[in-house]
This record gives structure tokens, C-alpha cells and sequence, in this order.
């Protein structure tokens, strides 16, 4: 008999046990000492929880720990989800806790015995961990400052809502190709990056005041990279009705066979475009509308830093950098001290690890944002700081080969002493592992985890991209310079790429890494 390849394993776990129904195995392991079956594993997923790499473990510690991820509905957490997650934190995680890219919040050193607590204590807070991970449809992303910006197109809070409960724990859906990640936004700034996400929306104001959201499929950044496909325009209530059609889509149609060629981008071309369009209008009881697609603003701008007027009169909202999102139990109820003190409720994730705090009486703005840069959460953040994305890295992630958190901090305090005048906004990542979990592609400059030859041994460290760029069809994935380098030299790298820049005669970073890619 021939053995199983990694998607008929996968297939055949997803097909014996719905990924949904092995809570009870959960409560089970977590009750018993009885060992945790492997394919039991994989379904945890299910729950937001993936085995974590051994390499902080001590010696003689043979646990088997996890990493949990929290899901943050529109990125939403309120002043009882965020004491929750510190609680949790502190109690459970080592004091671990990272805001990741989909607007969600990462612990690790779970152990399975906590997890009927844990669960209990996010319960409480109305928090949850289905469908964080798995072959599920994920946190839906949206621009986390919807309902209080001026600048909006469109509140599309509504939308989000009905988008995530139609996701939410839906057994016709927890068996999908692979995983599946949906995006929606009003934000007149595009900071939902549509550009690298299955499905998403973005609102769009034409000259006759008409708002319609363009309709883009097949984005994304691992085994399918590629820039998704833009199919034409519907009407805000045909949002839901769209993701419902093309969701279908994707579980009818999508590879079951190769999990390297599973992603609806794969989908999208095999089908081609044209096909593409036409079976999902088929499953419609209307047709995407054919329009002049609009212009985006270029991904280094596209954040909501700083302080600004909320649409709610008397109250503001203030937009902060999180180095590449760790912020620790520490950092959590620090922030609760704050946001209780200055008369704040609630914040919300963004998908660049970061977070905005939503409802802050103006009169206490400028003093909230002081109080919280001397915990080291900016609300002007430098350049260097305020794009800094890192995955999780080789402490916890078993792809990882290299370390990246407290790189991607060090690196960013570096830069901000070494160019304290530098003020163009540029993007970085600092990415453990060949994979993409850190968008090292979409970034200005990333570093790819990799293992190399350096004096005459095999070590870990980085390869240096430049390039990547997301600006609707203008978008272009960074390109792989072939500098290969150790932890320790990432500063001297990275530095002499900025200083380069510098002294050149380009107009901007993107010019000027075409220019040294191409020349």
C-alpha cells in the first residue's frame, strides 16, 4: 500500500472527525493523563491551537505545549476581553501575548489541561477560539476604525458582523480546502490589503455619490502568491450574499489533493478569470457591475497612526505602534491601566500587528498618548516602527530557523538612532522561516528566514528582499537579493540599505529597489 500523501492524510483526519466535534476530546485529554492522539492535533486546530516548538523548553521538560490563538471579531476587544487575555496571559502563557496579522491576539505555553479554564475565562469575555485556525474561514480583517472615521467611505461594521456570523462555527463550512481568509473595508485608506487576501471588499465612492465595493478573489502569499483579481462592483447588501457564492465555490471546487495548490487562488487559476466570474454569477440572483476600478493607497501609508477626531462628538481615537506586535501579559495590563485611567474602552487589532484605541474623550487624548510611550506603544511611531511585522519565529514556530520578535524591536530601535531625521514611512518583516507568515513579500524590506553556508557550517539566519509594494494592479512582490546573512548582522544589512537609499537620487524606496534589483 502507498503512503498517504500530506493532503490525503489531512483529508481522511477532516473526513473521520468534523474539526468542530473534537471539543469533547479536549475536555477529555485535558482531564485525564492519557496521551494526546496526533491526529487529535491536527483537529485542534479547530479551537486556535497548534503544538509549539520545543526550543525554550528546558531539558528535562517534556510537555507538550501549545500555541492559542484568540479571535478579535473586527479586532475588537473591550476593557473585559483585554483584562481576560491578560488574566490568561499571565496565568497560563508564561506572559506571552502577540496581536498578529489578522487581527487576532497569540499565546503560547498552553498546556491542554488549562484549556477547559481558559475556555471558560474567554466565555466570560465573550471571546472565542473557533475557526482561529484550521481549514476554516478565519478572522474576517476590516479597517479597525469603521464606526469613528471621518475619513470613511463606509461604516462597514454591519457587514463584518454578518460576514462572521455566517462563518461562525458553521459545520457546512469546517471542512475547506485549506484555510480561507476574507477581508472587508470602508477605510478610505485600503488598510485592509485586499490585494493578498482570498475574497475581499473594498467600498468605493463614485462622482455621482454612488458607494459600491469593488469585489477582488485570489490574493494571497504562500503557494499561491499573487496579487488577487479584481471582478467588478456590488451593492453593500450583496456583500454577504457574494461571500456566501464564492465560498461554495471553493468547497465544491477547490484541490483537495495537493494542500500546495488548495488556496482559492489556485482555484482562480485554473478556472481563469472569465470562468471564474461567470460560474459565480451563476449562483447569483444579480451580476457584478462593470466599472472603472479605482486607485489604492500605496501599503507603507496605510495605517491610522496618531490622534484624530472621532465622528462621536468629544471623543477621539488614537492609532499605536506595537513592535511587531509583542506586547506580553505586562504590556496588557499596562494598556488596561491606561485605557481605565483616561476613560477609554475598548481598542481594536489592525492587520499590520498593531492597534487603535476607538473612544477616547479628546481632553484626555494627548495624555493618554504620552502615558503610553513610556510603556513603548507610540502613537507617532517612527518609519522603522511603524510597519515592523514579525512572525512567530524559531522560539515557538516549528518551521521557524531563525529568531524574530525580539530582532524585529532591536532592528527598529536600531534604525530610529542610527536615521533620527529619516521620514519617509517604510515597511519591514522579519519573517522566521521561507514561508510568509510575516508578509516578507508585500514589505518595502524583509528578511526570509533561511539556513545557509557561512564559514564552511551550516547556520541560520536571513535572506534580504526588497521590493514588495501593494497599490491595487500596481502591486509587485519584493525580489530575493541573494544576501544571505546571520542574526547578528541583520543591523549592519539593513542599515547600509537605508543609508544606500539615502544618498541616491530616487524619489522614493520603491524606485529605488527596482533600480537596484533590475539595474
Amino acid at each position: 500500500m502507498s503512503k498517504e500523501t500530506k493532503a490525503q492524510k489531512v483529508e481522511r483526519i477532516k473526513s473521520q472527525k468534523d474539526g468542530l466535534d473534537v471539543l469533547s476530546d479536549i475536555y477529555r485529554y485535558a482531564k485525564t493523563s492519557q496521551e494526546i492522539d496526533p491526529e487529535d492535533i491536527e483537529r485542534f486546530k479547530w479551537y486556535g491551537f497548534y503544538s509549539q516548538n520545543k526550543n525554550l523548553q528546558d531539558k528535562d521538560d517534556d510537555t507538550l505545549y501549545f500555541m492559542l490563538r484568540v479571535k478579535l471579531i473586527g479586532g475588537r476587544l473591550n476593557l473585559d476581553g483585554l483584562e481576560a487575555v491578560a488574566e490568561i496571559s499571565k496565568r497560563y502563557a508564561r506572559g506571552t501575548a502577540d496581536f498578529t496579522t489578522r487581527q487576532d491576539i497569540q499565546l503560547h505555553f498552553i498546556k491542554v489541561e488549562d484549556l477547559p479554564a481558559i475556555f471558560e475565562r474567554l466565555k466570560e469575555a465573550g471571546l472565542t477560539t473557533v475557526f482561529a485556525c484550521g481549514d476554516v474561514p478565519r478572522n474576517v480583517v476590516t479597517c479597525p476604525v469603521s464606526d469613528v472615521d471621518s475619513e470613511r467611505i463606509y461604516d462597514v461594521d454591519t457587514i463584518t458582523k454578518e460576514i462572521n456570523e455566517y462563518f461562525d462555527a458553521n459545520r457546512e463550512l469546517s471542512n475547506l480546502p485549506r484555510k480561507y481568509k476574507v477581508g472587508i473595508s470602508g477605510c478610505s485608506k485600503h488598510c485592509a490589503s485586499h490585494e493578498i487576501q482570498d475574497l475581499s471588499f473594498n467600498a468605493t465612492k463614485f462622482q455621482d455619490g454612488t458607494v459600491l465595493f469593488d469585489v477582488s478573489v485570489g490574493g494571497g502569499l504562500g503557494s499561491n502568491r499573487q496579487i488577487a483579481s479584481h471582478l467588478g462592483y456590488v451593492q453593500a447588501e450583496q456583500v454577504l450574499a457574494v461571500t456566501k457564492a464564492v465560498t461554495e465555490m471553493y468547497k465544491e471546487y477547490g484541490n483537495r489533493e495537493n494542500r500546495y495548490k488548495s488556496r482559492l487562488g489556485h482555484l482562480l487559476k485554473s478556472f481563469g478569470v472569465d470562468k471564474f466570474l461567470q460560474t459565480l454569477n451563476s449562483k447569483l440572483d444579480f451580476t457584478l457591475q462593470k466599472r472603472e476600478i479605482q486607485a489604492y493607497t500605496p501599503y507603507a501609508k496605510r495605517g491610522h497612526f496618531g490622534i484624530h477626531n472621532s465622528i462621536k462628538e468629544g471623543r477621539s481615537y488614537i492609532g499605536c505602534a506595537v513592535n511587531g506586535g509583542k506586547i506580553g501579559a505586562k504590556g496588557l495590563y499596562s494598556l488596561l491601566d491606561i485605557l481605565k485611567k483616561y476613560e477609554a474602552t475598548a481598542i481594536r487589532a489592525t492587520i499590520s500587528q498593531n492597534f487603535v484605541i476607538t473612544d477616547l474623550p479628546s481632553k484626555n487624548a494627548h495624555a493618554a498618548a504620552k502615558e503610553l510611550s513610556r510603556i513603548k506603544i507610540d502613537a507617532n511611531p517612527s518609519p522603522f516602527k511603524a510597519r515592523s511585522i514579525s512572525c512567530t519565529g524559531i522560539n515557538f514556530c516549528k518551521y521557524g530557523v531563525s529568531e524574530t520578535k525580539d530582532l524585529a524591536i532591536e532592528l527598529a530601535e536600531y534604525l530610529e538612532k542610527r536615521f533620527p531625521n529619516f521620514s519617509e514611512p517604510l515597511s519591514f518583516s522579519v519573517n522566521g522561516c521561507p514561508h510568509s507568515c510575516a508578509h516578507p513579500h508585500i514589505v518595502d524590506i524583509g528578511l526570509l528566514g533561511c539556513k545557509f553556508k557561512h564559514n564552511d557550517k551550516t547556520v541560520s539566519g536571513f535572506e534580504l528582499i526588497l521590493g514588495g509594494y501593494l497599490e491595487g494592479d500596481k502591486s509587485s512582490f519584493g525580489k530575493k537579493t541573494g544576501i544571505k546573512f546571520i542574526p547578528e548582522d541583520a543591523f549592519k544589512i539593513v542599515g547600509s540599505v537605508v543609508e544606500s537609499y539615502k544618498n541616491t537620487h530616487y524619489k522614493n524606496f520603491q524606485d529605488y529597489a527596482a533600480g537596484v534589483l533590475y539595474e
